[in-house]
Parts: structure tokens; sequence; C-alpha cells
């Protein structure tokens, strides 16, 4: 099976190859000076054959060539960063979407270094396999800071007997993949990675084995490998996270309630057991202090103390940014945390509607039974009760739709959905409770999961009785076994 894929996967390449297509490359000159600044990839006069279109592949391979940044919509039949020389850098930032027009595969790193950096808010759909790291010598990285990678088809890291290395750092955003192979190393090869940080991996299906092989082999790590990894299907797709040994709370990019936070975390071991770990932790609401650290001592909030918390002041619709950097040996030499986020700001109300019902029609007619919901929220809220669904219009009567706690009225057999909305002037929360009615309570016993039929109830009235005794002498003794023993069926 794995020569068959590789083989496809080589005449496909050379199938390529044999293809006539346009090719434009980028090599943006400004005023005469080169290299020039950051280039946009959007002006035409920055390729050697124009802006690449549905028919064009763009190719990434003059050396020293600017930065090629993409802002807005852009799309190409299929593109090569670092294809004969090397391939620099193509940023795509916020609002800027990079889409191949068709099926073709892409490579980020094809024979030489290449690096494509996805920013918050920058979107790259592969409409095909993605490479990183193709040929021998070729190291391909692909960094994910924010924003999402979709590829349709295959990941390639790396390839097999030519020594290319490809690198995938899921920093923060989505990687979303389509396929990977599931023994550990057709996907990704040599001593390249995939690299799990803030963001997460997902694949259709259940992929926990697959995952599991790539996790085992060293194939696919967390945080460079001292984090851990969470992999998790649900709802028909397998979700990797990876779980930052600092284990910090709030947990990342999560919402809090405004002003006084308590931001903790779990302290590294010390290379030396039993030897205190300082650490310095950073706070602040500008995301650039932090991450180009020009002046450290201004966002400072912890200095080389022993300490698993701080409590900082936060204002409402602010978001916060924080890295916890610990001293486990070299006192000189700390180790450098992620940068952490969240979001300080109202809480919409948290709304459970209740546990769903089963109930049947009194002997009057209609039943009326208690909602009993619980809504907790850091302001004062109010609620409103809806009816969603029902067998017939009119059939659920709220006694008060503006009460926590009220009464509904049912009016006809079958299934009711009723939801629970509270607002607190500013979020709204919500669930749903599911009624299910019957005619009668044996009804409503048949309906329920874990239902046994009593021994001896015949007429399945739900009652052992007189009745099942009747029924039982009526037929006492008599026998509908088979009495030929070749018995052929029409």
């Amino acid at each position: 099976m794995r020569t068959r894929i590789v083989l496809c996967i080589c005449i496909t390449l050379l199938l390529m190859a044999s293809v006539a297509s346009a090719t434009t490359v980028w090599n943006p000159v400004a005023n005469g000076i080169f290299p020039p600044a950051t280039g946009d990839w959007g002006d035409a006069a920055n390729w050697t054959n124009g802006l690449p279109d549905a028919v064009e592949k763009a190719v990434f391979n003059v050396p020293g060539a600017a930065e090629c940044v993409v802002t807005d919509a852009q799309s190409t039949r299929y593109f090569v960063l670092g294809d004969g020389d090397d391939g620099g850098v193509v940023r795509v930032q916020n609002g800027g979407i990079l889409s191949q027009t068709e099926p073709h595969w892409a490579g980020v790193g094809y024979d030489s270094t290449a690096h494509m950096i996805v920013e918050t808010g920058g979107v790259v759909n592969f409409s095909e396999h993605m490479w990183i790291g193709l040929k021998a010598g070729s190291v391909g990285t692909l960094d994910i800071n924010g924003g999402t990678v979709n590829v349709a088809q295959m990941i390639g890291l790396g390839w097999e007997g030519t020594g290319g290395i490809g690198y995938v750092n899921v920093n923060d955003g989505l990687l979303a993949l389509s396929n990977i192979h599931g023994d550990g190393a057709s996907s990704i090869k040599g001593v390249s990675v995939l690299d799990i940080g803030l963001g997460s991996v997902t694949l259709p299906g259940d992929s926990t084995s697959v995952i599991g092989v790539y996790v085992a082999a060293g194939k696919i790590t967390g945080f460079g490998g001292i984090g851990t990894l969470d992999v998790v299907f649900a709802d028909g797709v397998t979700t990797v996270t990876a779980v930052h040994p600092l284990k910090p709370f709030p947990t990342n990019d999560s919402l809090v309630s405004p002003g006084d936070v308590e931001l903790s975390w779990t302290l590294l071991d010390p290379c030396v057991p039993g030897e205190p770990v300082p650490v310095d932790v950073y706070f602040t609401d500008n995301y650039d202090a932090l991450q180009q650290f020009t002046d450290p001592a201004a966002i400072r909030v912890v200095n080389k103390q022993n300490v698993t918390s701080v409590v900082v002041q936060t204002q409402p619709k602010t978001r916060y940014y924080w890295a916890v950097d610990t001293y486990i040996g070299d006192p000189n030499d700390p180790v450098f945390g992620p940068i952490f986020s969240f979001v300080a700001d109202n809480l919409p109300p948290t709304v459970d509607a209740g546990a769903d019902v089963v109930t049947w029609l009194a002997d009057d007619g209609p039943r009326t039974g208690n909602l009993d919901a619980t809504v907790t929220d850091d302001e004062a809220y109010t609620v409103q009760w809806t009816v969603v669904s029902e067998p017939n219009e009119g059939m659920a009567v709220l006694s008060d739709a503006s009460a926590e706690d009220t009464a509904v009225t049912l009016s006809a057999s079958g299934e009711y959905v009723l939801k629970l909305e509270a607002n607190d002037g500013e979020y709204t929360g919500s669930d749903t409770v599911t009624i299910n009615v019957y005619n009668d309570s044996c009804e409503a016993a048949k309906s329920l999961p874990d239902f046994e039929p009593l021994p001896g109830d015949i007429n399945e009235d739900c009652i052992v009785n007189i009745m099942d005794i009747v029924i039982l002498i009526e037929h006492w003794l008599q026998d509908n076994s088979l009495t030929e023993e070749w018995f052929k069926v029409d």
C-alpha cells in the first residue's frame, strides 16, 4: 500500500512537470534598490510575468528577494517556494486569503529554504497536497501564528530518501487537514516535525489512533516537546491540541470577569531536585510590548520570585497578554514561556434549562409540570421562556414565561422543546429542555432506554395481574411447535 501511494505521487509530479503552464516569479525591485522593502503579492510589478492567475504557477526562487505579503484575496494555479534557490518568506496577514484555483500540489521549500507565515486573520487554502521541505537540501517552514491553513488532501513534511526537512509550527490558529498516513512515517519523515502550541490541528473522522502513532514516534509534538497532547474525537472530527506544562489559568483565549484577576501556573521541575524555581511574569494589554520585549521592566509583575500566582488589575472589553519565564537552572538564563492571552469582559449568563423530561397525559387530558432551571451570572439578568417546537400550535402553555422556574401545561402527546434565554443587558445565554409526552405511564416507561419488561407481563401493559393469568389459562398446554421434520417455507 505504501509503495502504491509513493508511485501515485511520483506520477502526479511527472505529469505536472509535463504540462505546459505559464510561470511567474516573485522578483520585486523598488527604485532600483535591491532588495526592496516588503512587497505586496497583489502588485503585478513585483512578478516577472505579471500577477499569478488561474493558469499560472507562482514561484519564489530569487535570493534576497523582499518578503511577500498577502493582505487581501489572491489566488494562483499552484505555487512553489524555494524552486531552484532560496524561497524567501511569504506572509499572509490579517484579511489576506491565499487560495489555489484548482487541485495542484503546493510546496514550501521545494528544493531549498523557504518560509510561510500565516498570521491572525490570514487564511491559506491548499487545494491538494501540501509539501513542506521536499527535495534534498530543502528546509521548509510553515508558521501558523493565529491564522488558518486548510489542506484539501495530504500533508507531507520531508520526502523519503531525499533528506528534505519540513517544520510546521501551529503556534496559534488552526491547521485543518484532510489526510495523514497512518504508519507514523509516510507523512512526516526524517527529522521533520509538526509542533502544536496554542493552536489546534483537525482531521475528519476518528483519527485518534493515527495521531497516536505520530505522537509516539515524536513526529507530532506539543510546545517543542515539553507539552502534552490532547487528541479528541467528537462530532465527526478529531482535534489535536497541546497543554503547556505551566498549565496557565486563565486558560489561553478564555473570557474572565474584569477587575481583579488571579494569574496562576504550575512551576517547571528544577534541574536540581528540591531547588526553588523563581519566575518572571509579564502582563500587558499590548501584544507587541511582550512579543518585541523592548522594555520588559515596564510590563513585569513578578521578578524572580518562587510563586505560582499573582493578582492583576483588568478593565472591561480588553484583551490581555501574559507570559511566565522560569529559572530551572542558571539564574541568568530563564526558560521563556509562550504568550498566553485572555479577554476581560462581562460574562454571558450561564443557562441550564434543566434535565429532559418524560411524562404522560393525566386522566383528564393535559399534564402540568414544573420547569427547574438554573441561571448564573455576574450581573443582574432577566429571563424568557419560549416554545421552540410542539406537536401542534398552542399545545404548550407557560404559566409565567418570564420566571426562571415556572410551570407548563401540555395538552397532547408528542415532543416539546422549550428554550430559556437569560439576558444581562449586554449578552444572552440560552439552553433548551425537551419534554416527551406519552398517552399513558406504560408508554412513557417503555420509552426509557433501560426499560425491561416484567416477566409474566403477557399483554405488555406494564402490570402483572389477573389479565395475564387469564391469557395464560386460555392458552394452557397449547403447542404451536412444528410437527413436520422437514418444513418447507414458501
